[in-house]
């Protein structure tokens, strides 16, 4: 495999993009979503996010995407307009090369270049250590664990949550958004 390219997702991403996420909904704890979303709800998300000055990332190699990674609201009230919640998701035969942390790193430097303050994780399963520990080298800090929040293949899970300050962080108040 070749060093994967890092860009802006485009509309023609989908095909890829949809059955990365349907493999994680179907086969893992990441996301705690039960049925995986058709292509046109993948792109109706994405429109959403990228109407709305997020960024949406994908990693490019031989071909098409074998990953990605996008930034989206962290809560819907207007206070929390400077945080943002990152995902980042592999396929399969991407997975621990450290392509994640690539993305993430990208990611960040996105999010803090449109003007977010603080980036949060919520980590699907406790058990994803992979997850926590990109993150952790990414310079997150360990927030907590919500024990037992989601019921996904007749097994309770966690989530860990992790924040991250970007640019000025708290250290400054940024104009209005």
């Amino acid at each position: 495999m070749h060093a994967p390219a890092i860009r802006p997702a485009t509309p023609a991403d989908f095909d890829a993009i949809t059955a990365i996420y349907a493999d994680a909904v179907l086969h893992g704890t990441a996301t705690f979503e039960l049925q995986p979303p058709d292509r046109a709800e993948m792109l109706r998300r994405f429109a959403t996010l990228s109407d709305a000055g997020f960024p949406y990332l994908v990693a490019d190699a031989d071909g098409g995407p074998i990953g990605y990674a996008y930034a989206g609201p962290y809560r819907a009230r207007p206070a929390y307009r400077f945080t943002v919640e990152d995902s980042v998701y592999l396929a399969p035969t991407a997975q621990g090369r450290g392509l994640g942390t690539v993305l993430l790193s990208r990611l960040i430097e996105e999010a803090t270049g449109r003007g977010f303050r603080q980036m949060i994780a919520v980590i699907g399963d406790s058990a994803n250590v992979a997850s926590v520990r990109a993150h952790a080298r990414a310079g997150f800090a360990m927030i907590g664990t919500h024990p037992a929040v989601g019921l996904k293949f007749g097994r309770w899970l966690d989530t860990v949550t992790m924040q991250r300050a970007l640019g000025a962080g708290a250290g400054t108040v940024p104009g209005d958004r």
